[in-house]
């Protein structure tokens, strides 16, 4: 009897950690479920993804590792590597149906044109490749005290340039997240900002209309996406995406 509930005990103490690791699934473990072949990685300064030995992956960033370590300082005595510099956004380096999966962690909201850097994701993925995107849920961030970004601000934005409305951005990001009220003060720390080209969140949203925005890019975009996982993690959300094949 004795061995019986020794068994039965450690079964169930399996099934509970099992269950425990499936609940803490994190960026390496579907990192280790999704990616395959080769790839890129944006904007991934001194936290890179960590990826199985089956996956290759190039870096690339705006800026050479001298220029991140000037722009960013707080990053400076930690390892940072750029294959490809480029503009995330546009990847005017990368040839159409080249890669096999495309990581943009905590990227999407600092892109004044996310339908934009989306559509491009799409154009350098081969069929079948995947999406690996992490966004921050604004209601746990800095972020908290600021609108979220329609998709129809997002729409306007991408049809009529992103540029009408950055200066609306930097004063929405002075005011609610640096919290500074005086306008004189406010002017001049817009100023700063936009003559410094610092890469702060431009949009904000929540898991809604994270999953919303997909969604749409879907079907009012017709891009041939599918949205494989979609999960809450911390303070973040994680989409795994897949390029349909046509």
């Amino acid at each position: 009897m004795e061995s019986i509930l020794s068994q039965t005990k450690k079964s169930l103490l399996k099934l509970r950690n099992l269950i425990f690791r499936i609940r803490r699934l994190d960026r390496e473990a579907l990192a280790s479920v999704y990616l395959r072949g080769s790839g890129i990685e944006i904007g991934a300064l001194s936290s890179p993804l960590k990826v199985p030995s089956s996956a290759k992956v190039r870096y690339l960033d705006r800026m050479s590792v001298a220029d991140l370590r000037k722009q960013y300082p707080e990053v400076k005595s930690y390892p940072l590597r750029v294959d490809i510099i480029d503009d995330g956004e546009t990847l005017g380096a990368i040839v159409n149906n080249s890669q096999d999966f495309v990581i943009a962690n905590h990227f999407l909201e600092h892109c004044q044109d996310p339908i934009r850097t989306v559509v491009n994701f799409i154009r350098v993925l081969n069929d079948g490749g995947i999406m690996f995107i992490s966004l921050p849920d604004k209601r746990y961030m800095f972020d908290k005290k600021r609108e979220v970004t329609s998709f129809d601000h997002l729409v306007r934005d991408h049809d009529e340039g992103p540029e009408q409305s950055r200066i609306e951005h930097l004063r929405d990001w002075v005011i609610n997240v640096e919290q500074i009220r005086d306008e004189e003060q406010i002017q001049h720390k817009v100023d700063e900002l936009s003559k410094k080209g610092y890469s702060l969140h431009y949009h904000v949203w929540t898991q809604r209309e994270m999953f919303f925005f997909f969604d749409q890019m879907k079907d009012r975009f017709r891009l041939p996406l599918e949205i494989l996982l979609f999960m809450k993690h911390e303070a973040e959300v994680i989409f795994i995406i897949k390029k349909q094949a046509p």
